[in-house]
């Protein structure tokens, strides 16, 4: 799809497929975490991978940025990152004092498409909390000016779930910016072996350039567009909301998804339905995203927790429970209509 060319499901079908493959070259048997990104990212949000130190986490970010063409920074978050090393700060300059202009503004990381938060947890909270502004309203604010930041704009946000010394736990109100929440389990050992094997013929993590760029941010804006306009019928809206509301009348839950939760879930499933070729979303494009956007916005009870019981273990029980709606084709309803009449 170049970029003179307008996005089509079908386009948008091989698109994404292409994405998928380049990027399965280097990140190996890690299919859900590749489909998550790339289903968050054309939706429009955000991303927070949560796994152990060499899974692969930085890697599927700079695959991805490398692929998609998309222009990147990282970030290593630390105890004393000060907000300003993210967003940038203004500076005096002596030459430009003399033209009434004596400071000029120096941009910080976060002015790219692609920012990847590597380990976001270790900064303090006021560090955490530049991101807000950044991630809900695609700019930030320094010395009064607000300032926009490049499109698309994503934030892949990495955090280490074992590690408690040292870290600041995300609060809800920026977990709730992330439109999902991936996690990321050690490899079966078959792949593995493959990974090693990879290293041993000379793979090199930090050498990208063999993996080809099969689109550009601007194609990428479209892609979002298309999957904007899949139609969702009322009954699958219907669904989405209950499967958040039931989150709030669990009773192993304290908190449940917002109303966020409902509107991502929807998005999510509109890539879904659209990397299918599909103009039209269905229940069975609800469900495969429907953990990695809940998980991390709901809060246990601590007696849940206490009998061991999971975030995914509860939603999968309220996915069981919950009535599937019928799956409506409206294309077929239409030209079964144009039959009738």
């Amino acid at each position: 799809m170049s970029a003179t060319t307008a996005c089509t499901p079908a386009t948008f079908e091989q698109t994404f497929e292409r994405i998928r493959t380049q990027m399965a070259r280097v990140v190996i048997g890690q299919e859900e975490l590749v489909f998550g990104l790339l289903v968050a990212a054309l939706a429009g949000g955000h991303v927070l991978v949560e796994g152990a130190p060499g899974l692969g986490k930085t890697l599927v970010a700079r695959a991805f940025a490398r692929v998609s063409g998309a222009s990147f920074k990282r970030v290593q978050f630390t105890p004393d990152l000060m907000p300003s090393d993210i967003t940038g700060s203004s500076i005096h300059d002596r030459r430009a004092s003399d033209a009434g202009a004596a400071f000029t503004f120096v941009p910080g990381p976060i002015f790219c498409q692609l920012l990847l938060a590597d380990e976001i947890n270790r900064a303090p909270a006021k560090t955490q909390s530049a991101l807000l502004e950044a991630m809900q309203d695609r700019q930030v604010t320094v010395d009064g000016t607000s300032r926009p930041l490049p499109a698309p704009f994503i934030v892949v946000a990495t955090q280490n779930p074992v590690e408690s010394q040292g870290t600041y736990p995300l609060p809800e109100a920026q977990l709730d910016r992330f439109l999902v929440k991936l996690t990321v389990a050690d490899p079966p050992r078959e792949v593995e072996h493959r990974i090693v094997r990879s290293h041993a013929l000379g793979f090199d993590p930090t050498d990208l350039s063999a993996l080809e760029t099969v689109t550009t941010p601007t194609e990428l804006l479209s892609m979002y567009a298309l999957a904007s306009s899949v139609r969702v019928d009322e009954s699958i809206i219907a669904y989405v909301v209950e499967l958040a509301r039931k989150t709030r009348e669990d009773r192993a839950i304290e908190l449940g998804a917002s109303p966020r939760a409902s509107i991502a879930m929807m998005k999510a499933a509109q890539v879904v339905a659209a990397s299918a070729g599909r103009s039209f979303v269905t229940p069975d494009d609800v469900k495969p995203m429907a953990k990695a956007v809940l998980r991390h916005r709901i809060m246990l009870h601590p007696d849940a927790e206490l009998q061991g019981i999971t975030a995914d273990e509860r939603i999968d029980d309220i996915l069981r429970a919950l009535p599937v709606p019928r799956a409506v084709n409206p294309e077929a309803s239409a030209a079964e209509g144009q039959a009738t009449a």
